[in-house]
Formats: structure tokens, C-alpha cells, sequence
């Protein structure tokens, strides 16, 4: 089936139909363990860094919760908490004062007819204390991810489904004075599907990532099969969000595009397949992803299941991470090659839980945080910056945590 994406603005309905579209105390008040590292003593010169954590609230977590982070040896100090519902996805302004968190909903359990939501707060840095602003309607189902737009006047969502009109959607969200999310200016809908029974019967919008020259926009769609392929025009002239005359990239039948991220050059891009289990390796120049590298992340001979999630190049771009879920379980390391962009395994390790749907490296790159959602655990591993591998590993106690966000502290 052809796709339909519907732009439905404000005022009118715009329709296209090509195929485009500290302390102890603390810790126990916020029901959570204190992590100790162990690695070599502290020193002053390192950074200390809040960290957020997303959360799914349907167990005994109440939302985010804010951790001071020291970076010279990897220990997290439970700050504050402040209760939302299933904050699976969190996004940090620029100015480090606002934070945004999708509501996804309605879940596993709710009806539904339920809409999603985005909530916003302010964010005190020194303090690590979350203040709550407001909350929109995500103009769908089960939000799943938040991304600024290049001049920082939109917040995007993408909603994985739309129970009124099957098919997932992304919306734009403008911000406004004080760090309020108005209403939706434009919601973008796809049709269709894949092969996959139960997973690919609609389409299903899981990810939307701007390309770093900040004119082009990729809406990954894990039901569809494709990496919809929009330009951005920050002054309206063609409609804010227009389609690209190619419409998208087509990916394997039943392979399930999720997440993309960008090199800091801008020359390539990485994407997992959650269906699939794989990472795709693209060249990107004006627009356009040219397919380079298909990589497996499963061992051979892997019969268990399988879930691409999250993906992460480290702050050198030396390395990139991807996890594996279902019975896998691990962190899939590859090292990058500067001059091609072609990925090269080094190692797969044991996130030490189930389920590992989101993880971070802190920007000093000396450190890697990973949830492990069905275990109720995260680890923060020490990172080998030369080889990319992982040791060490502490665990913190978390309700259900799936995402990760580092911030300076003041």
C-alpha cells in the first residue's frame, strides 16, 4: 500500500498521496540505592553532571528522578524526584533550563482512546530540583521520543500510534515564554504496514531525528518500514515541514526501523531495526541516506529473541553502542572507521539485566549508564575510551528506568 501522510494544521487540513509523508536518607525517600564506583579516588578537576531518568510508572516508580553524577569516579547521589506518568523519553533545553518528558500513554494497560501527552518543567540545575510547568496532548498514542528542532522553537513527538485513525503520527509542538509547549501546529500521519503480525499491522512512528545541517528531517517508522524523509524550513515558506521529493528510504520487509543518530561530521548516520536486530550504516549528504552496511546484533547461532533499541556513538565518535533486548540482553560495541563510517564489531556484553531499551555515555565519555527495564536495575559501567569496552559495572535500584539524560550541574 501506498502511504498517505496527512499534515493536519491548526487551522485546515493540508493531504498529500505520494509515498512521502545525598545521602542515605534521601535515597531511601526516593525508594532507590546510592551507586559507588568502584574506581580510583575523586578528583576536583572532573565535572559533576545531574542526571535525569525516565521512568515507566506502572510498578513502584513515581516518574524522574535527578542524580548528581561525579565524573571523576562514577558516583550518583539521588537529588530529587517529581511524579509524571511513564516518562519514558526526557529531552534537556539548551539553556539546561526546562526539561520536556512524553506521557506514553495509554500503555500496556490504559484504553485505547487515551492520548499521550509531553509534560514540561523547570529545571533548577543547582538545585536538581524539577519543577511542573504543563502538560499538552501528544496528538496520539504512546509517545516515545521528544526531539528539539535546529533553531529550538519546535519540540517534535513521535507517537507510535493513533488508535482513532490507525497508522502512527509525529507532531510540532511550538515553545513558548517561561518553557510552556503550546498546542500542535501541525500533526503528520503515515498509513500502512509490514509483515510482521501484531507489530507491523499499522504504521508506527518511533523515532524523529534531524540531520546536524539542520535542514532535513527523518522520521523513522518501525511499522512501515521506512525512514520518511522531510525538509525543515524554519521561516514557513514551504509549509514548516514539507516531504522530500524521494518520499522516504525503503528498509527490508519486516526489519523495523527504530532509532537513527547522526555522526558529528554529518557524512554518516547509524539505525537500528528493532524487528530485525540490526544496525544499518548509511552515508548521508543533502537529504539523503544511501544505505552502506547491514550488521546483525545477535551472535551467530543466536536462537532467542531479539529488539533493537537504543543507539549512541561515543563523544569521539570512536564507537558505537546499540542494545539488544528480548533474550540477549547486552550492549553490541563497534568501532567506527574515521574515513568510510563503517562499523566493525569489538564486542557484545551482558547489560547484567532484562530488557535494556535505553542507555548514555556522559559527555566526559568515561562512562556508560544502562537500564535495565524488567530488572528494576541500572548499571553504570566504566568505558575504556581506546578499546570501547565496558567494566566495572555498579548498580543503581530503579523502578522500570528506560532513559537517560546528562546535564551540567551548577
Amino acid at each position: 500500500m501506498s502511504p498517505i501522510v496527512r499534515a493536519a494544521l491548526r487551522q485546515g487540513l493540508w493531504t498529500a498521496s505520494r509515498g512521502w509523508v545525598g545521602a542515605l536518607a534521601l535515597a531511601g525517600s526516593l525508594g532507590v540505592a546510592p551507586v559507588w564506583a568502584q574506581s580510583e579516588p575523586a578528583t576536583s578537576q572532573a565535572p559533576v553532571y545531574d542526571l535525569l531518568v525516565g521512568t515507566y510508572t506502572r510498578g513502584t516508580s513515581r516518574g524522574i528522578y535527578v542524580y548528581r553524577f561525579d565524573s571523576s569516579d562514577g558516583r550518583l547521589t539521588p537529588v530529587s524526584s517529581i511524579q509524571t506518568v511513564n516518562p519514558s523519553y526526557l529531552v534537556v533545553s539548551r539553556d539546561r533550563r526546562y526539561v520536556y518528558a512524553v506521557n506514553e500513554l495509554p500503555g500496556d494497560t490504559g484504553p485505547a482512546s487515551e492520548r499521550g501527552g509531553i509534560s514540561a518543567f523547570a529545571f533548577d540545575p543547582s538545585a536538581g530540583q524539577l519543577t511542573f510547568i504543563d502538560r499538552v496532548s501528544s496528538e496520539g498514542n504512546d509517545p516515545c521520543y521528544l526531539a528539539f528542532s535546529p533553531d529550538g522553537r519546535y519540540l517534535l513527538t513521535a507517537n507510535y500510534s493513533v488508535a482513532a485513525d490507525p497508522g502512527g503520527s509525529f507532531a510540532v509542538f511550538p515553545l513558548q515564554a517561561g518553557g510552556a509547549v503550546g498546542a500542535a501546529v501541525l500533526v503528520v500521519h503515515h498509513e500502512g504496514g509490514g509483515p510482521v503480525k501484531g507489530r507491523q499491522d499499522n504504521a508506527h512512528v518511533h523515532s524523529t531525528v534531524f540531520a546536524p545541517d539542520g535542514r532535513y528531517l527523518f522520521a523513522q517508522d518501525l511499522g512501515a518500514d521506512k525512514l520518511y524523509a522531510y525538509r525543515y524550513t524554519d521561516d514557513g515558506s514551504r509549509g514548516l515541514i514539507g516531504p522530500m521529493p524521494e518520499g522516504y528510504v525503503q528498509m527490508p520487509a519486516g526489519s523495523g526501523p527504530r532509532h537513527l543518530v547522526f555522526d558529528a561530521s554529518g557524512h554518516y548516520a547509524y539505525l537500528t531495526s528493532e524487528l530485525a536486530g540490526t544496525v544499518t550504516a548509511f552515508q548521508y549528504t543533502n537529504g539523503k541516506l544511501r544505505p552502506l552496511q547491514r550488521l546483525r546484533l545477535a551472535a551467530p547461532g543466536f536462537r532467542g529473541k531479539i529488539g533493537a533499541g537504543a543507539i549512541h556513538l561515543s563523544p569521539d565518535g570512536k564507537f558505537l553502542y546499540a542494545t539488544n533486548r528480548g533474550d540477549a540482553n547486552e550492549i553490541v560495541i563497534f568501532s567506527v572507521d574515521p574515513h568510510d563510517g563503517l562499523l566493525k564489531l569489538v564486542a557484545r556484553q551482558s547489560t547484567l539485566g532484562r530488557t535494556p531499551r535505553e542507555f548514555a555515555i556522559d559527555p566526559t565519555g568515561r562512562w556508560l549508564i544502562v537500564g535495565n527495564q524488567d530488572s528494576d536495575s541500572a548499571f553504570v559501567f566504566r568505558r575504556d575510551s581506546e578499546t570501547g569496552l565496558l567494566a566495572n559495572p555498579t548498580r543503581l535500584s530503579i523502578g522500570a528506568p528506560v532513559d537517560f539524560q546528562f546535564t551540567p550541574s551548577s
